[in-house]
């Protein structure tokens, strides 16, 4: 059988198991994605490389300890690693202000308003207004799922729970609700940036 066929579910098992060729599969099998994504976070290389390593590092650390809960699929859960890496990264360098527990989410809560201007300001207020139009559009249940995952930072088996669906119905949903808001944007010409 080719390596390409092994599905991630089984090559994390077998890594589990002591088989440490499973992961340099895995990685290899993904690593394009995941440093491309970690790049179009924090536009530096050598950052990215940091970051693209403190991922794996964080993986083998709860492969190894059994912490690993194959709720979806591995590399979702790792982008989802990278992700808080990245964050972790802006704040440790104040690039990044924590988020406040207000329930309260705003999509420019990731940049430092202290340097805005009175340009920069109408503009993120155009592209905040611009973002909440195009969730309203969105059907009842894509809405649901993308405030629960992106605003309230809930897990997929935690909005599964909540709204009484599977978890493959909360990614699909969530999927489709991506997919929506790109073809609004494309199709109105929107240009979501500071």
């Amino acid at each position: 059988m080719k390596k390409e066929l092994i599905q991630d579910a089984e090559l994390v098992s077998n890594y589990i198991n002591g088989d440490e060729s499973a992961l340099s599969v895995l990685i290899e099998r993904h690593k394009q994605k995941i440093y491309s994504f970690i790049y179009s976070k924090v536009y530096d290389r050598d950052i990215t490389e940091d970051v693209f390593q403190d991922t794996f590092i964080k993986v083998i650390k709860t492969l190894k300890r059994g912490k690993y809960n194959e709720e979806g699929k591995f590399l979702p859960w790792v982008m989802r690693i990278a992700h808080n890496l990245v964050i972790d990264h802006f704040r440790k360098n104040s690039r990044m202000p924590k988020f406040d527990n207000t329930g309260e989410f705003s999509i420019f809560s990731v940049l430092s308003d202290s340097t805005l201007n009175a340009e920069k300001t109408l503009i993120k207020d155009q592209v905040e207004s611009d973002v909440r139009r195009i969730i309203e559009e969105l059907p009842e249940d894509q809405k649901q799922v993308l405030m629960m995952r992106m605003y309230q930072d809930m897990s997929f088996k935690e909005i599964s729970e909540r709204t009484g669906v599977s978890i493959n119905t909360a990614l699909g949903r969530m999927r489709y609700a991506l997919i929506n808001m790109r073809k609004v944007i494309e199709q109105n010409n929107i240009v979501l940036t500071n």
